[in-house]
């Protein structure tokens, strides 16, 4: 649980982590000091943090998964292993 805080957090702060980086590379190459980020556009790269964060949820939310009707066999301890967590086939379908 703790990595998809985590993962979602990284999306949250990644435009301004990029804003950050742009910011420094810019000041070295033109040989200046890197100006403070009094002026930086804090909202406008939160947004762009959440919108980040809304599209990757809704994409892997949308195309990851079973089909209605199959069911999650979450991982468990069998024979002295672990075994992987699987969707399985509902009722009504066949296995390959």
């Amino acid at each position: 649980m703790i990595r998809v805080v985590i993962e979602n957090v990284i999306l949250l702060l990644l435009p301004t982590l990029i804003y950050i980086a742009y910011v420094q590379v810019k000041a070295q190459l033109a040989g200046t000091k890197p100006q403070r980020f009094d002026d930086a556009p804090l909202v406008v790269l939160f947004l762009c943090g959440v919108a980040l964060v809304l599209v990757v949820v809704l994409a892997f939310g949308t195309t990851t998964g079973g089909t209605p009707g199959q069911a999650y066999r979450p991982p468990s301890f069998e024979g002295g292993r672990i075994e992987p967590g699987r969707i399985e086939p509902g009722r009504n379908e066949k296995q390959p």
